[in-house]
């Protein structure tokens, strides 16, 4: 595109967007009709295919993190650009983009995007999976890519190994030649867990003493931890020497003070606690990750499971399927 404005006279008159008025339940959750949102400078227009659903949106409607109201959720979405701002280039109308950057407003017809931060969609990519595919995706491959740099034959113990993020990393790990350890709470996510791929499934309960069984005694070279408070000290008691943790979020809760002694003590450990805006940092980096993440979609070393598809004016089902843990793969929004 040139530095001008690009607004095809066919663009509709409105849009629709599922937003909340207050904090609350599901029920505060209402489909309205409002402007056709403008792209400003560096921004594009996206007619939405689908919108991914996270945990920190029912957090943001809930009102555990504030927001100001009116609300639209949503960081991640799929779909087709019809129009740009100025200053646009390299991207056209009528091109397929992905991302999990948009901060909010994607549970909606359509939505703006910052153009740097729109990821090309491949023909060969389907709109659901490149719907499912964003935050979930580039969390697991900064992870084992860039946190911790897995190699062949090392042995991994990640946690919540049915979850999103889990099987896109036991996937992702298994197609680099690791051996991989995962937990589930459930013999359903057990299984689920074994579909993607993991070694090895344990029990919550008892995953620490199990590790080391598992690896004679030597225990990993690296825990991938998603989950937290209830998870921390067993993924510490896993690590053999100089081993590393990467707690990269809180599904249990937030990790109480901690002793940085007590790495000293476990065997001159490492522990980091990444998030994935400090992985998507530029045009280069996000390059890198997307397109590695496409071409494992395309030759069968990622496999992407949709737990659902709601229609875009049924958020508040979608939220309390998620929240009431009714799924095990990613829910999707879809006008």
């Amino acid at each position: 595109m040139n530095e001008q404005s690009v607004f095809p006279e066919d663009l509709p008159s409105a849009a629709r967007v599922t937003r909340t008025e207050q904090a609350g339940g599901t029920e505060v959750f209402s489909t309205v009709e409002v402007s056709l949102p403008e792209p400003g400078p560096g921004q594009v227009l996206v007619e939405t295919a689908a919108a991914g659903v996270n945990f920190i949106e029912t957090y943001q409607r809930s009102g555990v993190y504030p927001v100001e109201h009116p609300f639209v959720p949503g960081g991640e979405g799929t779909g087709t650009i019809i129009a740009a701002g100025e200053a646009v280039e390299g991207l056209e109308i009528g091109r397929r983009v992905t991302t999990s950057e948009a901060a909010t407003g994607t549970y909606a017809t359509h939505f703006l995007i910052d153009a740097a931060k729109a990821v090309p969609v491949p023909d060969e990519v389907t709109d659901q999976q490149a719907a499912a595919l964003p935050l979930q995706g580039a969390t697991a491959h900064y992870l084992i890519n860039s946190t911790y740099r897995v190699a062949p034959g090392e042995t991994v113990l990640t946690h919540a190994g049915a979850g999103g993020v889990g099987q896109i990393l036991t996937q992702l790990l298994k197609a680099k030649g690791a051996r991989v350890i995962t937990t589930t709470s459930t013999a359903e996510k057990a299984e689920i867990a074994q579909a993607a791929g993991a070694d090895y499934v344990l029990s919550y309960d008892t995953f620490a003493d199990e590790v080391r069984e598992i690896t004679k005694g030597e225990g990993v070279s690296v825990v991938y931890d998603g989950v937290g408070r209830d998870t921390f000290t067993g993924s510490l008691e896993s690590l053999g020497v100089r081993g590393t943790l990467v707690l990269f979020g809180g599904a249990s809760g937030q990790v109480p003070p901690f002793d940085l002694q007590e790495l000293n003590r476990r065997g001159g450990l490492f522990v980091t606690r990444p998030s994935l805006q400090w992985y998507l940092r530029n045009a280069e980096e996000r390059a890198w990750r997307f397109s590695e993440l496409f071409k494992a979609l395309t030759s069968g070393d990622l496999t992407l499971n949709i737990g659902g598809s709601y229609p875009l004016a049924e958020a508040g089902r979608a939220h309390d399927d998620l929240e009431n843990r009714r799924t095990t793969g990613k829910l999707l929004l879809v006008p």
